[in-house]
Formats: structure tokens, C-alpha cells, sequence
């Protein structure tokens, strides 16, 4: 796991010019690296590239980076691990298409397979997570690559009539001539969802690589890199194999599907074991990390090494199931409780780890388990995509509830719910809520602020279709015009997913939406960030690109039903460790964001929230963010998530400032 940064120009620019220029980038990311670092130029075809190297596998000189195929022909700074590395070795010799290795990294057997099948073959046979740059000197062309999930980040642009690329965006702030502008739909997009999603960033001209993507770029073309994002290829589509799935599932029952799902587990975790340095897992007590802890379990002679949060606040706190679970597969477990002045302490690394505005509140528990894991461990495990790939939201069920029981019916019917949903008592929501919960969720999970919820739903019904349903279930706030002054906000891939929404069952459609948004831009930003801030690499078994192919062709009526979600993931787990350890309502990994800012987190708050402090900066209108704080305050409604963006868009504010200073 790395850093990565560079640059194509077509200015003169000297020897040294080009390599201290990328030094000074990839230097801005050594926490992503720590343990080496290099930088290649070539000044006649105006390439540099740099890499920082947090060491996992072949910890000897052999595997320092930037690296040449054998021939000399590629030159390539990676980001990432393919797991598979040996069996594509292997395939390689088999053919007679290895040359002798220098040592035994994962990066020398890429640029073989490359050199050998090209990058478009190479690329469908890896496995594993990855963002890299690729120079082919025989062509002249530049390659930036990312994963199939977008595990690893990759953004880019332009600055100074040069092609920029880095795994972050304060490698940028090092490059001349940065102009730092703020793209205000960004700001409108990022308020909406709490992250910016790809290709956005939240500067002008800069933008993220999608996830399965393949960029390529000449010398020729950086002038027209100017003003919007070049164009990219996909190599894979989580689209494509949804509709697929819909329209062809696998005729499977429930016990076939189950054992198939098992090995498939196995094999993706036992391919993510491989590690030349100390290895351990995230556990947080529920169905997603404990499968990840238990099927580690089976593999090593050696007690597992778990780490757990936890909060006083019992409402969100799983530690002591994470506990439990750890005593009976007999891990090697570590804890550490969070209180609020803990979370305070840590808020104002928030703008240091996450360099562009992220408010999912999570992050905060996520840094402190990323330093609890480092303090012991290199490398994580983590159940990260779960939720997404095996169907654990409570929407993806209430999705399918409501077009089946509302949105083939009369629209009459529909718009007189959705206003007696927004309009009656909260305390009435409130019991009725538990009811519907009760009868429809079973044992899914337990919110809180259930009345709050059930009036935002009244957004859901009302909604046209179920893709708008959908970006109202993970909006913050809606309208966001009335927030951001003089904005409107970035088209996302949810606009687009008018196109196959229609070839879809609902559920499979909320899953595959999640897997192309909410889960590359917030759940994995979320950890790549904490997780490499402190050198720890994080590794997410549960998002083999062959789970999700695999999952993508399973009936929805065998991944979730009334009673259980991620039904086949539980029964799984279930081969491991006593069901009853893990039937409870899900909890999600969060903090009492909602409780802290009515309470000790108060003051900060409101310190940033002030109106003329606003006013002032010029991109929020404070008296519409004055209205929803004092609406919070008053405990009617939990605008927690909402107030939580602003907050660290504000928080990220003050950054920039230190910044051009």
C-alpha cells in the first residue's frame, strides 16, 4: 500500500525541475508510504513519476518503485496489492512469458503480465486493489488505472497547461502554479450526500478516475485536459452484471447458493492473508467482520489479532459482541472505548486526514481503530462492502416494500401518504414506527429517531421513480439550492441509472447503487484515509470483484428476506460461530454524533456555524443553516448528519486558509 504522484507536461521543464517537483508531492503523502520512497524522470518526454512505499511484501530494494518491466519498456508506480500475483506467475512461466524476477513483489509480476498479454488482458485477470500509473515508452502514452470497487483513489488534472495526477489532493497544493479554486457545485453535491463523488473533486479542474477505469493520455492531448475530465474507459461494470443477474439469475437453492458463497469467502480471504509483515482484522461484532475474523480464524495457527471501538453510549456500542465473538474463535483482542472529549481531541485531524470536504461521522471511530490496529499490525482485515454487496441496509428491503406495495398503485394514494407522513406528530411517528418496524424488519436494526426518519420518508414516497427514491434515502437534506448560495449541483452516476434501472428488480437495483456511489466515494474514502494516515494498509475480502459477480446472479428472494438480511452471509457464518451471537438489529458503525453536538460538542459547533462567520466566507446561507442547527438544538428532528457536513466543510475551510498562508 502506497502513494503515488506525477506528471506529464509539455513545458520545458528542466531535469531538476521535473524530479523536485514530484519529490515535493509524493513527499506531502509519506504517510501513505513511510518506509521508502522514489521518483523517475524522463525530461525529454516531459513524465515524471513518484512513489512512496509502505512495504508489505518483499521488504528488500527489489521491490522499490517506480519499476520497469524487464525490457525496459513500462515504468510503473503502484498503489495496492494483487493477491493473485503468484497464480499469474505461474500462468506466466507456464507460457514462457516470465522473465527472471529481481525478487518476489506483486508489482514485478504485473509488469510482466502486462508486457506479455497487454493492459486491457492483464487487467481482467488481477485481483485485488489497486490505482496505478502506467508509461509506456514505446507508444509515448500514459495510463492511470484503478480498481474494479475503487478501493484505492486516483485523482487527477490539470494545473499549468501540465496532466497531475496523485492518491491525494494536498500532492497537488506542492505542484507549481496550484490555483486552489473551489468548484461550488461541488460544494452543493458534497452538502447533499456528505462526500464528493467521482469524477468530482471539490477543486476546479481536478477530478477523480471511476472505479474500473482506464485513462490514457499523450503529450497531444494535455490541452484539451484544460477544462473538463479527459476520457476514460471502463474494463468492468457492476451495471452490466446487475442487469444481467436481473434478467438471468442462477437456478440455485438456498443450500447450493450457501456452500458456493463459502468457498468463494474462503478463497478471497485466504488470498488476502498474504503479507511479509504483521497482519490482523477490524472487528466490530457484526455479521460482516466477524465472517472476515472467523474464516481467518480457520487459516492461521496463531490467535487472530482483532481490534474493536466502543462508546459509553450503549445505543451504539457492539464492543462487548465483538468481545464475545473474539473469546469464542479465541482471537487475540484489543479495545478501546470512545468518549466524547476522545472524539472532540480528534475532530481536528479530521481536516488533516480527509483533504477534502467528508462528513460521514463514522470517520472519527474509524481513525481511532486505524492507530488502536497500528499500534500491533500492519496490515487490517476489514468487512468493509458488506452491507453493500450482501444487501444489509434497511433501505434495500424498504425499497422493495414500497414498489411493491406503493408504486404500482394509484398515484392518489401514494401522495396522500407521503403528506400525512410529513405533516403528522412526531411522537405519533414515533410509535408507529416501532410497529412497522416490528412487523416488517423483524430483527434488521432498531434507529433511533425513528419518527424523524419515517417523516423523511414521506420524500421517499412522493418520489417519481426509484433511482430518486433512492438519492433521497442517502441525502442529507433536500433541496440543497436554498444551502449553497449561487450553486447547483454536479449530475452524478444516479442520474444515469435511468439506463438499467428498468432491467432490475428493486433490490438488486439499490445494491448495484450503492456499489457504484455511496461505497467508493463515502464507505471506502472513509477508510483508505484513516487506515493510511497512520500506515496501515486495510484489506476488504468481502469486495472480490468474483463475490460480487457471484452475489450480482443470486434470486434476491435467497440474499434478503422479512426477517434476515444478508440471509446467505449469515448462513455462512453460522458454520462458524452459534447463530444467536449475531441475531440482534443492526447497529452500523457510528457514534452519537446527534447527542455530542447538543451537548459537549456544542460550543465547537457553533463557534463555526456563527452567521457572520458565513456570511463573510460566502458559500452558505446562514440563515437557512441557522434554522436546521436551532431545529436540532430544539431535539424535534435530528439534522445530525446535515450539521455534520457543514461542519466539516468549515472545518476543511479553515485548513485552506492555513494552507495560503
Amino acid at each position: 500500500m502506497c502513494g503515488i504522484a506525477g506528471h506529464l507536461t509539455a513545458k520545458p521543464f528542466s531535469e531538476v525541475e521535473m524530479f523536485e517537483t514530484c519529490s515535493r508531492m509524493i513527499q506531502s503523502l509519506v504517510h501513505r508510504g513511510p518506509d521508502d520512497g522514489g521518483v523517475w524522470v524522463d525530461p525529454n518526454n516531459g513524465i515524471a513519476l513518484g512513489h512512496r512505499r509502505l512495504a508489505i511484501l518483499d521488504l528488500s530494494p527489489s521491490g522499490k518503485q517506480p519499476m520497469f518491466s524487464a525490457d525496459g519498456r513500462f515504468i510503473i508506480t503502484f498503489n495496492g496489492e494483487i493477491y493473485n500475483y503468484r497464480f499469474i506467475q505461474k500462468e506466466l512461466s507456464e507460457e514462457g512469458n516470465c522473465p527472471p524476477l529481481r525478487g518476489t513483489s506483486d508489482t514485478e509480476v504485473m509488469l510482466a503480465a502486462i508486457n506479455a498479454w497487454g493492459l486491457k488482458k492483464a487487467l481482467k485477470k488481477f485481483v485485488g486493489m489497486f490505482a496505478f500509473a502506467l508509461w509506456d515508452k514505446a507508444q509515448q502514452v500514459l495510463y492511470l488505472v484503478r480498481d474494479r470497487v475503487g478501493v484505492k483513489p486516483l485523482y487527477y488534472g490539470s494545473i499549468g497547461g501540465s496532466f497531475v495526477f496523485a492518491s491525494e489532493l494536498r500532492a497537488f497544493k506542492c505542484f507549481p502554479e496550484f490555483p486552489a479554486t473551489i468548484d461550488r457545485r461541488s460544494v452543493a453535491i458534497y452538502l447533499r450526500f456528505g462526500y464528493i463523488p467521482a469524477p468530482y473533486s471539490i477543486y476546479e479542474n481536478l477530478f477523480k478516475l471511476s472505479p474500473a477505469h482506464v485513462l490514457t493520455i499523450t503529450r497531444d492531448q494535455l490541452d484539451q485536459s484544460e477544462t473538463h475530465p479527459l476520457s476514460s474507459e471502463p474494463y468492468w461494470s457492476a451495471t452490466d452484471l446487475y442487469s444481467h443477474g436481473s434478467r438471468n439469475p442462477l437456478d440455485c437453492s438456498e443450500s447450493e447458493a450457501t456452500d458456493e458463497l463459502e468457498k468463494l469467502l474462503r478463497h478471497s480471504v485466504g488470498l488476502e492473508l498474504i503479507s511479509d509483515v504483521p497482519l490482523g482484522a477490524f472487528l466490530s461484532g457484526g455479521v460482516d467482520s466477524s465472517i472476515i475474523v472467523s474464516l481467518m480464524q480457520t487459516m492461521t495457527s496463531r490467535p487472530v489479532k482483532t481490534f474493536s471501538i466502543g462508546f459509553a453510549e450503549q445505543q451504539y456500542n457492539e464492543a462487548h459482541y465483538a468481545r464475545q465473538i473474539a473469546q469464542y474463535l479465541g482471537a487475540d483482542h484489543h479495545e478501546l472505548y470512545v468518549t466524547d472529549q476522545m472524539a472532540r481531541d480528534t475532530i481536528p485531524d479530521m481536516r488533516i486526514v480527509y483533504d477534502e470536504p467528508f462528513a460521514d461521522p463514522s470517520q472519527i471511530p474509524t481513525v481511532l481503530v486505524s492507530r488502536l490496529a497500528r499500534q500491533h499490525v500492519t496490515v487490517s482485515l476489514s468487512g468493509d462492502g458488506g452491507d453493500e454487496v450482501f444487501v444489509g441496509y434497511g433501505r434495500h428491503y424498504l425499497a422493495g416494500l414500497l414498489d411493491k406495495y406503493l408504486f404500482n398503485g394509484p398515484s392518489v394514494v401514494k401522495q396522500l401518504l407521503a403528506m400525512v407522513l410529513k405533516k403528522a406528530p412526531l411522537g405519533m411517528l414515533d410509535v408507529a414506527g416501532h410497529i412497522f418496524r416490528y412487523l416488517f424488519f423483524r430483527d434488521r436494526y432498531n434507529p433511533s429517531h425513528i419518527g424523524h426518519r419515517i417523516r423523511l420518508s414521506g420524500n421517499y414516497i412522493s418520489a417519481p421513480s426509484i433511482v430518486e427514491m433512492y438519492r433521497q434515502m442517502v441525502s442529507t437534506m433536500d433541496p440543497i439550492t436554498a444551502i449553497v448560495q449561487n450553486s447547483i449541483e454536479h449530475s452524478t452516476v444516479l442520474e444515469k441509472a435511468a439506463e438499467y434501472a428498468q432491467s432490475m428488480d428493486t433490490m438488486k437495483l439499490v445494491s448495484c447503487l450503492d456499489i457504484v456511489s455511496i461505497l467508493p466515494d463515502d464507505m471506502l474514502v472513509k477508510v483508505d484515509r484513516a487506515t493510511m494516515s497512520v500506515g496501515l494498509e486495510a484489506r476488504v475480502p468481502l469486495l472480490n470483484h468474483n463475490l460480487i459477480e457471484f452475489m450480482a446472479m443470486i434470486p434476491s428472494d435467497l440474499v434478503s428476506t422479512r426477517s434476515r438480511s444478508k440471509q446467505l452471509l449469515r448462513n455462512v457464518l453460522a458454520r462458524y460461530i452459534p447463530s444467536k451471537m449475531i441475531q440482534r438489529p443492526k447497529m452500523g458503525f457510528s457514534m452519537p454524533i446527534d447527542q455530542w453536538l447538543r451537548g459537549p460538542l456544542r460550543g465547537w459547533a457553533e463557534s463555526l456555524l456563527e452567521p457572520s462567520k458565513l456570511r463573510s466566507e460566502g458559500y452558505l446561507n446562514p440563515r437557512e443553516v441557522q434554522r436546521i442547527w436551532q431545529e436540532h438544538l430544539s431535539g424535534l428532528r435530528n439534522w445530525s448528519l446535515f450539521i455534520w457536513a457543514v461542519i466539516m466543510f468549515q472545518e476543511w475551510l479553515e485548513a485552506q486558509r492555513d494552507f495560503k498562508k
